[in-house]
């Protein structure tokens, strides 16, 4: 597909919704349009694994990593409407660490593809298992999605969590719960 045939889609969309396609402030919409959804869609182009092998590094700690409060912005497959939301992870080390980085990173080549909130957990949970290969991964999602807010039951701010849990969080009903207890605390604000 060419760019000038994803514009000409936006136009017909505009049209069929009885705008004039012609007037000032939407002539250049199939443009931005095509480039916005480029970007927002920019993650079926980048490779988790390449993201994180760039920056593993040895390292004797054995403790738990976390990453609380990463934000992130998708799109639900079905409505092609945002999500919006905040992901926590951790993860126990096993003779590498990550550059702290790397983690948001990967969070966004998930959120850049059209996604369910369940699937996109899973996807974070398990790249970052199968490349980093931690002793445990624990991912978990809390998001609002507009599908549900802007159209259908249109219930405000309510928010949906999923979690994916690998290896000693999955094992371990206390590493689970540090993990919990971590991510529900507030040590800075």
């Amino acid at each position: 597909m060419q760019e000038k045939d994803f514009e000409n889609a936006v136009k017909n969309m505009l049209t069929y919704l009885g705008e004039d396609i012609t007037r000032e402030g939407l002539v250049k919409t199939p443009q931005r349009v095509r480039k916005a959804m480029e970007f927002m869609c920019s993650g079926y182009k980048e490779d988790p694994k390449s993201i994180i092998e760039k920056a593993l590094f040895t390292s004797t700690n054995d403790e738990m990593v976390v990453l609380k409060d990463i934000e992130f912005y998708s799109q639900c497959e079905h409505h092609m409407l945002p999500i919006i939301g905040k992901v926590h992870v951790a993860y126990i080390p096993n003779g590498k660490v990550v550059g702290l980085s790397k983690i948001p990173r990967v969070v966004d080549v998930f959120a850049r593809r059209l996604q369910i909130q369940e699937q996109f957990t899973e996807q974070i949970a398990d790249a970052l298992n199968e490349h980093l290969k931690p002793k445990g991964v624990a991912v978990v999602v809390d998001a609002r999605h507009m599908c549900m807010e802007m159209r259908g039951v249109q219930k405000i701010c309510s928010t949906t969590v999923t979690s994916a849990l690998r290896g000693l969080f999955k094992k371990e009903k206390k590493t689970k719960d540090e993990f919990l207890s971590i991510i529900s605390s507030s040590f800075i604000k």
